[in-house]
This record gives structure tokens, C-alpha cells and sequence, in this order.
């Protein structure tokens, strides 16, 4: 039979493959090789956990049979072959390969010595508790559903992924023209990673690496440098190098023996014996006379025994060099972005992890609304039928059928279909007195609710919190303690070896200046008490705070926006003595109008002290030091702080000292430490003193034997009233006068605690200084005015005091 011409369709072979080609590569990208970037699965172990989760295959029912499962999976979801489908749930089962298991395994699932699984006939599966948390609310339309390969079924395009799981537990695939290789991660590290960003949208690659120090494999062994590890976390692509636990032990009469624990990720066991017993009988390592692998249900233990006369370390390096035992893991970390393969680094694999949880938690908090919204609207027209029970059972008698009876309701009561079935379908036990009270009650409840969800989707902070607390909840659920432990590499260099450690001097003046200085050298310019004078250049600017440290010590700086930076000391550039020293914007990244508020040295312990920090409003919080310890440069939230309020002062503190809080209008409140409860990082804190209009808190100290406090105001008056005059009192009242602020004396402008020795700085907004003794300002009560300690024009005033401890001349006398 002759074919018309028209049917035939000339195409250029080339532009044919190529397009077919594209097509295929495209389908083989997304559809079978990589993972997506929100919940870290390929296609098949989606629907393989998917498919579990229909047969009710939880962690409290009974497991089944793997070919029920593969068969459920092939029959509605994935229309390839039974092996790929059985292979990648076995992968999900081994605790080699999985770092936190998926499918809870029952039967011989294959070996770290490559053994492969039993047949799919005689092995069970269910889903691992943890596996519960990536399909979470997944009935609440919080993920899309696409039609099947027939179009008979709907199936999830992507899990809810409580945990960020590509991290946790990696990927690896090979696709067309691209593969991906992540490893696996530490479970409690990824989710502090994540608190991290929530907490600072701004945090670099580096910042989220204090949390997130490298892979975790499940097999453990040693990881060698961190240079790849950067290195794959800021480019998305890195090579790390694995090395396995060895230890060297004695036996039989001063013997050898190396005994090999943990062997590097994916390397298959018993082709590396077999590997060390070639090279062994090849004589390209000598010294071996017995190797045996003596590995049980307890763990690993390869035995390599030597001669008398073997160096073991000299043997041991070379099985690192010949063998797997020391292994290069290359990162690869591809992922599908928006339907297209990208490489990413750490931050913006978390970025897209974080905002598909957002995503998340306003579908599922929309879908709880839409839910009570409904039951609040079937209880409204519940409470009109109780409110006029007489009338609707009136109508319902006089009704020929239900139609007439619910059209003859929602006509005489305004009711909507939906509220006039409720009523016809509600019993008679409804009626009771006490069934009427819980309809009221849950009522209440129900609006509650409502106001809640509608809080939260108006408010990106509120849905930031909640997946915070969740992502904590599963961190104190399931994280465990990391496997993989991370060494230097030979040769690698650590900054702080190079940093001689020593005393030094670090100085922060006025107007945001900081230099380091060598402790010998400050001291021998305090000879004769000198003081700050000979460590400034501009006249109206003074050292406001001198800290003696180490040089390996840390340096905390707290600003009036409640941020924190954080400074290694040798970072400070250090200066000669008549330099004024680095502008401190030049070292942390300071916000238009940001000042630093504080200045807290640290040393190596951060477990046992507390930072107490109080703000302008009167807010005052307490925080172990602990929490502070990963705050890099690029800065943390120290403290909710509202719009109208700043950070004024922070306090190391010991327990069991006193708080002092001065106000403006010249209030001051006393009280322990010990009645602020400790707190979060990112807390706002409680109210430390109850203020009156228009007051503000000037100052924060921490209360000192045989010391007393220095008020000063703004017209430039002041004076010291002993510590023994402020009386312990509870957080949060009013407090006690202070000071006797009259219009003469203007309100006050700071206090601080201050010893008979040391020296006072007042400036004024002229940026005039003068320099008192302490010993020269008169003691006087509390409610007194004091005297001049600094005469003002009339459009003058006193803005900053700033104290000088005066130890320096005592020095001179030792």
C-alpha cells in the first residue's frame, strides 16, 4: 500500500537526537537520579516512603513483606524494574549506608562486606520512627500532588521532611552529564545550622560551619583537614579525605598487632582485606604475618598482625597509602532546585530547606484554620438551635420531609446549609445541660484557635519560631553523638598555633577606636599614674574601656541594636602607643547608627558565668555565656529588642551577686541575679524596674562590696552614695530614689560603682573631658542633688562618665 506524501514528515537526524536526547537527559535528572533540595529524596524513595505510609506500615504495626511493598510501589507509582525499586529500599535500611535509617529492616539486608540483600520474598519492612517526621502532616495540603504515570493516582512531588534530610543523610547519583555526591551529616549539627539562620538570615557559610563542622558518616572513622570541608561548603564542591580508626597494640611477648575499628564510608570490607592480603603476598608491604577480620554484632575489628622485628607505624602508613583505609570522599553537592539541577553550597542548600518549611507551616496552619473555621461555623448555628429549641423542633415536626425542614431553618434563622444539616443531624443527647455547656466551650476554644492561626500567618517571625521549636523537638528526639571525628591534616596550618600566646592590652576608646597593645608595654607607660592620657591622640576622645586579656583569648562586643559580634583578640591589629588605633567599624560590620554598648572579654571556659543584660525600657535578661560561644563576626541576635528600645549595658556575672538598675528621672531598683530566670539567646527578657512616663533606665551595675555608686546628671552634677543605702528589693517595682533630679540639675545621665581610688571621665556634647578622683566627689544619701563636678553653659550638658580603675600606681609601688 502506497503512503501519501503528506504524511511524511522530513527531520534533520541531528536536530532529532539532540532534542530527544535533552528530553531524556531532563527525565533522567529529575525523575530518577537526583534529589530534591527540600526533603533530600529521589523520586523512587519518595514513593517508596509514600507507598509504605498508604499500607499503614508505621513503626507500631507489624512488618511486611518487601515484595508487597516494591510490588505497591511498581503497581501504582514507579513503572521501572523491581530490582531498582528493591535496591533503593534496602539502601534505606542499612546502617552502613544511612546515617539515620528510613525503613526499619527485618531479615538480611546485605553486609558491609558487599554482601547483597536476601530476595525480596524473605525480608520485612516498615517505617523507622525518624522516617515519620519527613511525611509529618503530609494530610493537611501542605505538599502538591501530581497525577501518577496512568493518571489513576495522585502521588506527593515532594515530602513535608520535618529534618533537613539531603544533609542529614546525603544523596549520591549519576545522571546524564551530571552526578551528585553529598555526604552524610550530623543530625543535632544540620538542625543547629538551621536555629542559626533562622536566627540570623545574614549568617555565612562560616557562621553556620561552627554548628555544622563536616560530614558524619555511619561508618565513622577519621576525617583529615578541614580545608575540603570549606572548601565544599562554600563552592558546593570539595574533596575529603577519609582515613580509618587505627590503633597499635602489643601482644605475645612485645609483638605488634594493628586493630583496624572503622573503616571509611562506602569502602567495601572484605575487598580491602582482600586488597591488603595482595599487596602482602605481592611483598609491597612487608612486615604483615597475620591478618584476620574477627568482626561481630559488637562492631568492627580487622586484625593485621606483625613481625618482631616491624615498625607498626611505618606498616600503617604504608596500608594508608595502598589501601582504602584511607579513602577520598569527593563532594558533589547537586541537588533539584525549582525543577532544575544546581550546585550549591551549605547556606543555600538550608536557605531552600528553610523556606520550603515555611511553606510548610502556613499551608498546614491555613488548612488547621480553614478546619476550625468550619467546626466554629457548625457550632454557631448549634447555639441558635439551643437558643431557640422550642421554635426548631416546631419547624422539624411541621415538615413534611428533611428538605422542608432545613429550608424552613435557614429561612427563619438565617442559617447556612451547611449549619441547618448540623442541626437536623443532632441527637437528642445534644440537648442534655451539660453537652449544651461543652458546646460553648469548645466553642471558645475553637476561637481561640482561629485567632492564633490568623496571628501566625500574619507574622513571619511566629512561623520562623515554630519551625525552630520543631526542628528542636527532633534534635532532643532522635540526634545522637557525632561518628566521624575531625583531625588537622599533616601540614595544615591553625592561625592560632602561629599566635604567640601572651598578656596583652586591648583599648576601646570614645568614639570607636580599638588597638591591642603588649602588656609590658602598658605598663611601663603607667608608671607615675598617668593613666589613658598617653594611650590617646585626639583630645576629646578617651579609652572607655581598657580590658588586660590573653591573646588567644575572645573578645564579645554587644551593641545598642541587642547584636553580637565576636573577635578572636589577635584580631585586633595591634598598635604603638601613640596610634589611635582601628576604627571598630572596620573589624565587625556595624550598622548605620550601631554603637557598641558593651565589651566582654572571654577566655577558654564559657560554662560557668552568666551575661546579664539590661536595656533602655527597663527590660533586663540573663543568658549563660555558653549560648554565645559560636558568634562569629558576621554577628548574632544577643536580644529581642522592640523598636523603640536599645541595649544599654551587659555584665559578666557570677551567681548570687546584685543588680543595680538607675533611671533618668534618678529611680534605682536593687536586686538578685538569682530573680531573673535564664534565658534563651534570642529572648527579650523580663522587666527589671517599673517605670513612670517619660523615664528611661541610664545605667546597669553589678553591686560590689565596700563600693559605692556614682550618679552624675546632665547639667553636671553628681556625687557617691554608699551600697549600703539601696536595699534589696523584688525585679520588676518601682525601686527607690537615688537622686533629687531638679531643672537645676537636669536628668541624670549615667552611674556607675566606683572605688575611692579610681578616676571619673565626664564629657560633655561639646566633646570637652574632664578627669576627677573619686576620692575628691562627695558622699552624700541618696536623695541629695550633689555637687558640681562639672560646669556646663547653659546649652551644654554632660552625655557620657566613664570610670578608670586606679590600680595603675600600685603597680609603680610593686
Amino acid at each position: 500500500m502506497l503512503v501519501e506524501k503528506s504524511n511524511i514528515i522530513p527531520i534533520n537526524i541531528e536536530k532529532e537526537m539532540k532534542k530527544s536526547y535533552i528530553d531524556y537527559s531532563m527525565s533522567v535528572i529529575v525523575g530518577r537520579a537526583l534529589p530534591d533540595v527540600r526533603d533530600g529524596l529521589k523520586p523512587v524513595h519518595r514513593r517508596i516512603l509514600y507507598s509504605m505510609i498508604e499500607l499503614g506500615l508505621t513503626p507500631d504495626k507489624p512488618h511486611r513483606k518487601s515484595a508487597r511493598i516494591v510490588g505497591d510501589v511498581l503497581g501504582k507509582y514507579h513503572p521501572h524494574g523491581d530490582t531498582a525499586v528493591y535496591d533503593a529500599m534496602v539502601r534505606l535500611a542499612q546502617d552502613f549506608s544511612m546515617r539515620y535509617l528510613l525503613v526499619d529492616g527485618h531479615g538480611n539486608f546485605g553486609s558491609v562486606d558487599g554482601d547483597g540483600a536476601a530476595a525480596m520474598r524473605y525480608t520485612e519492612a516498615r517505617l523507622s520512627k525518624i522516617a515519620l517526621e519527613m511525611i509529618r502532616d503530609i494530610n493537611k495540603e501542605t505538599v502538591d500532588y501530581r497525577p501518577n504515570f496512568d493518571e489513576s493516582l495522585k502521588e506527593p512531588s515532594v515530602m513535608p521532611s520535618k529534618f533537613p534530610n539531603l544533609l542529614v543523610n546525603g544523596s549520591s547519583g549519576i545522571a546524564v552529564g551530571m552526578a551528585t555526591n553529598i555526604p552524610p551529616h550530623n543530625l543535632g549539627e544540620v538542625i543547629d545550622g538551621v536555629v542559626t539562620l533562622i536566627d540570623n538570615s545574614e549568617a555565612e557559610v562560616e557562621d553556620i560551619m561552627e554548628h555544622i563542622k563536616g560530614p558524619d558518616f555511619p561508618t565513622g572513622a577519621t576525617i583529615m583537614g578541614t580545608e575540603g570541608i570549606k572548601e565544599a561548603y562554600t563552592t558546593g564542591r570539595g574533596r575529603v579525605k577519609v582515613r580509618a580508626k587505627a590503633s597499635i597494640e602489643e601482644f605475645n611477648k612485645g609483638r605488634q598487632q594493628i586493630i583496624v575499628t572503622e573503616i571509611p564510608y562506602q569502602v567495601n570490607k572484605a575487598r580491602l582485606i582482600e586488597k591488603i592480603a595482595e599487596l602482602v603476598r605481592d611483598k609491597k608491604i612487608e612486615g604483615i604475618s597475620d591478618l584476620r577480620d574477627e568482626s561481630d554484632r559488637n562492631g568492627m575489628r580487622i586484625v593485621i598482625e606483625l613481625k618482631r622485628d616491624a615498625n607498626a607505624n611505618v606498616v600503617l602508613n604504608k596500608l594508608y597509602k595502598h589501601t582504602q583505609l584511607e579513602d577520598t570522599f569527593g563532594i558533589i553537592m547537586l541537588a533539584i532546585v525549582d525543577g532544575e539541577p544546581k550546585v550549591l553550597n551549605l547556606k543555600e542548600v538550608l536557605t531552600h530547606y528553610l523556606n520550603h518549611q515555611k511553606d510548610i507551616i502556613v499551608r498546614r496552619t491555613k488548612f488547621d484554620l480553614n478546619k476550625a473555621e468550619d467546626r466554629a461555623h457548625i457550632l454557631e448555628g448549634l447555639k441558635i438551635a439551643i437558643d431557640n429549641l422550642d421554635e426548631v423542633i416546631k419547624i422539624i415536626r411541621g415538615s413534611e420531609n428533611t428538605q422542608i425542614a432545613k429550608n424552613g431553618l435557614m429561612e427563619r434563622f438565617a442559617l447556612s446549609e451547611k449549619q441547618a444539616q448540623a442541626i437536623l443531624d443532632m441527637r437528642l443527647q445534644k440537648l442534655t445541660g451539660l453537652e449544651i455547656e461543652k458546646v460553648e466551650e469548645e466553642y471558645e476554644e475553637l476561637l481561640k484557635l482561629i485567632n492564633h492561626y490568623k496571628e501566625i500567618l500574619a507574622n513571619e517571625r511566629l512561623v520562623l519560631n515554630i519551625i525552630k521549636d520543631e526542628l528542636i523537638e527532633i534534635k532532643e528526639k532522635y540526634a545522637d553523638k557525632r561518628r566521624t571525628e575531625i583531625t588537622r591534616a599533616i601540614g595544615e596550618i591553625n592561625i592560632e598555633d602561629m599566635i604567640d600566646e601572651e598578656d596583652v592590652v586591648i583599648t576601646l576608646t570614645h568614639f570607636g577606636y580599638i588597638k591591642r597593645l603588649p602588656a609590658d608595654t602598658y605598663k611601663s607607660q603607667k608608671r607615675g599614674g598617668k593613666g589613658v592620657a598617653g594611650l590617646t591622640t585626639r583630645e576629646e576622645d578617651f579609652v572607655e574601656n581598657l580590658i588586660i586579656s590573653s591573646s588567644h583569648d575572645y573578645l564579645l562586643f554587644f551593641t545598642n541594636f541587642g547584636r553580637v559580634y565576636k573577635l578572636n583578640v589577635y584580631e585586633v591589629p595591634e598598635a604603638r602607643r601613640q596610634a589611635k588605633g582601628t576604627a571598630i567599624v572596620n573589624l565587625i560590620p556595624l550598622s548605620p547608627d550601631e554603637k557598641i554598648a558593651a565589651t566582654i572579654p572571654v577566655g577558654r571556659e564559657w560554662d560557668s558565668k552568666y551575661l546579664v543584660l539590661a536595656t533602655k525600657n527597663g527590660i533586663i535578661k540573663k543568658t549563660q555565656l555558653s549560648q554565645f560561644e559560636n558568634t562569629r563576626k558576621s554577628g548574632l541576635i544577643a536580644i529581642s529588642i522592640r523598636e523603640d528600645d536599645e541595649l544599654i549595658k551587659v555584665k559578666l556575672t557570677d551567681e548570687g551577686q546584685d543588680v543595680i538598675l538607675v533611671t533618668s528621672k534618678g529611680m534605682s531598683i536593687r536586686f538578685k541575679e538569682s530573680d531573673v530566670r535564664d534565658m534563651g539567646r534570642s529572648a527579650m527578657g523580663v522587666k527589671g524596674i517599673n517605670l513612670s512616663s517619660k523615664d528611661h533606665v541610664v545605667s546597669m551595675e553589678i553591686a560590689e562590696e565596700q563600693m559605692d555608686l556614682l550618679v552624675v546628671s546632665e547639667k553636671g552634677f553628681g556625687k557617691r552614695t554608699d551600697l549600703s543605702e539601696y536595699r534589696l528589693q523584688s525585679r520588676g517595682g518601682k525601686g527607690i530614689k537615688t537622686y533629687n533630679v531638679t531643672n537645676k540639675t537636669g536628668s541624670l545621665v549615667g552611674a556607675k560603682i566606683v572605688a575611692n581610688d579610681d578616676e571619673v571621665l565626664l564629657i560633655n556634647n561639646d566633646g570637652t573631658v574632664i578627669r576627677l578622683n573619686v576620692n575628691n566627689i562627695s558622699k552624700l544619701g541618696r536623695n541629695t542633688r550633689g555637687v558640681t563636678l562639672m560646669k556646663t553653659e547653659e546649652d551644654q550638658s554632660i552625655v557620657t562618665i566613664a570610670v578608670m580603675p586606679g590600680h595603675e600606681e600600685e603597680e609603680e609601688e610593686e
